[in-house]
């Protein structure tokens, strides 16, 4: 078996099922361990750095004798829960594919890429350094990529999240905004007395669904598509016989490269101004709850032709590049001074009942990445 295909069967054999979205699930401790070992095993210097209690990153170095450009490999250990999945942690290979939670979100492109650190220690680094990076909470809020960026520094870096082994130069933000309607509360019978908060929030979905078409009519970004919107959540009223004082509506907004982060909490303040102004009773406000930025590599930045320089000449084909519609940490690198691409393995299942990962793009994936150290440390 190759050794990257048995790296990935012990990794997706470790619950690493993110505390933050499963209250009680175990996080990121114990693959963060077996990391570790590999890395030391392998020859690296590891650095396990605690970012919340039992959740931490792992960073492996390997230092070349001759000063150079730093190399980052980046990948996230959590994934997400298993509701309804029959036997999760129990990686089976069948047909090509390699089925388990977090085969290909993104215990793949983990493997592969510190499998690519295997060989490139034991060919040697001819100059620089190589980071193997492994980071918490990416599916949640990141706080892992937060920690790395305070600690560790690189020219540039290779997110190893799965593409089908295309290179992604960009992708989306998104930006999480709170809306309150409120009413006034009352007895069923007295409509009087009641200001219903539920039916004035459908003023505002209106609005929102409105807002949501003139995002998707948009002239699109070339890589990533059109900005979108979508109510997520709605939690308001008391009883059956009562008229509802509170209602609230938690929406994400997709950003792209050109929007400011901001931009949905101050669409959302013009849909509740604009309201105000129809009604003088309707009463709503907003606030942003979290976000993070859209990203796109600089245009004349030499790692995407790097990375598919090493793509073809371990595949004989020429790479695809396009963009993503999903967020990532690496728009966390970008903002601490970073850049970075997406490449990694393909599969199917992301989030879902059945996740696999294609086991012949893992073994592309890693022996791309070796081929990018040895032309990106010449």
């Amino acid at each position: 078996m190759d050794p990257v295909i048995r790296l990935l069967r012990d990794l997706v054999a470790i619950n690493s099922i993110n505390p933050t979205l499963v209250p009680g699930a175990p996080g990121e401790s114990a693959v963060a361990q077996a990391i570790a070992d590999e890395l030391q095993q392998i020859g690296l210097g590891v650095s396990v750095d605690p970012v919340a209690p039992g959740r931490p990153n792992v960073v492996g170095v390997l230092d070349a004798t001759t000063p150079g450009p730093t190399l980052m490999f980046c990948g996230h250990t959590d994934t997400v829960g298993v509701a309804g999945m029959p036997d999760p942690f129990t990686p089976i290979e069948r047909n090509g594919r390699l089925y388990g939670r977090g085969a290909q979100d993104m215990k793949g492109g983990v493997a592969a890429m510190v499998d690519a650190a295997r060989i490139v220690a034991r060919e040697g680094l001819r100059a620089g350094r190589l980071v193997i990076a492994a980071v918490v909470d990416e599916e949640h809020s990141s706080i892992g990529a937060d920690a790395l960026v305070q600690a560790w520094r690189a020219d540039a870096a290779v997110v190893t999240e799965p593409t089908d082994l295309a290179i992604v130069v960009a992708h989306k933000g998104f930006a999480w905004v709170e809306v309150e309607v409120t009413g006034r509360a009352a007895h069923g019978s007295r409509p009087m007395d009641g200001q219903d908060a539920i039916l004035r929030l459908g003023r505002v979905l209106v609005r929102l669904e409105a807002l949501d078409r003139t995002l998707q009519a948009r002239s699109p970004h070339p890589l990533v598509g059109t900005g979108s919107l979508h109510a997520s959540m709605v939690e308001g009223g008391r009883e059956w016989s009562s008229y509802p004082d509170r209602v609230v509506v938690q929406i994400e907004r997709r950003t792209l490269p050109a929007e400011s982060e901001m931009c949905a909490l101050e669409e959302v303040q013009e849909i509740l101004r604009l309201l105000a102004s129809d009604d003088p009773t309707f009463q709503g406000s907003a606030r942003h709850v979290f976000g993070r930025p859209a990203y796109e590599v600089p245009t004349n930045h030499a790692l995407p032709g790097a990375v598919a320089g090493a793509v073809a000449h371990v595949t004989g084909r020429s790479a695809r590049t396009g963009g993503a519609s999903f967020w990532t940490d690496a728009a966390v690198l970008a903002q601490a001074g970073i850049p970075a691409v997406l490449f990694g393995p393909g599969g199917a299942g992301l989030h879902s009942t059945e996740e696999y990962v294609n086991v012949a793009d893992v073994v592309t994936c890693r022996d791309a990445l070796v081929e990018l150290v040895r032309r990106w440390n010449l």
